[in-house]
Formats: C-alpha cells, sequence, structure tokens
C-alpha cells in the first residue's frame, strides 16, 4: 500500500472515531485498523529516511546506491531507471 494511500485512509477512520456516533465494536475495529495503517505509514518513512541517507553518505554529494530494505510484498520502494 502506497503511503498516501495509507494516510488518506487512516484520515477517514479518524474522523468516524471522532464522530462518535458508531458502536464501540465498530470503534474498535476501526481503531485496530488505523493502528496497522499507522505501523504501514512509519514503515514507508522509515524507509524514505533511509534512501535519503544512502543518497546523501558521500560528504553531502548525492551518491546513488542499492537500497535494500525489509519489503512488505509491494515495490513502491524501488528506483526506476
Amino acid at each position: 500500500m502506497k503511503f498516501e494511500k495509507a494516510m488518506e485512509k487512516l484520515e477517514e477512520i479518524v474522523h468516524s472515531l471522532e464522530k462518535g456516533d458508531i458502536s464501540l465494536e465498530d470503534s474498535l475495529k476501526f481503531f485496530e485498523e488505523g493502528i496497522k495503517l499507522s505501523q504501514v505509514c512509519m514503515a514507508k518513512l522509515d524507509e524514505a529516511e533511509k534512501r535519503v541517507d544512502i543518497l546523501m553518505k558521500d560528504k553531502g554529494k548525492p551518491v546513488l546506491k542499492p537500497f535494500l530494505a525489509e519489503t512488505t510484498g509491494d515495490d513502491d520502494h524501488t528506483i526506476d531507471e
């Protein structure tokens, strides 16, 4: 799942929970899904930070090196050449 899509869904969940007009059971389901989405977002941000670090390693000069991330099953983190 792409970062932007996960954030969009997470925002929808937050708005639903803030309304307060859903059952406790549904609230718990939304909360659980929100936790999973926040973990996806954090993983994507960590990957992005690692990529930036790799690019900036050589005395401030951009250096492109292979990035071997722990993947979650999608290829959103690859660099197109």
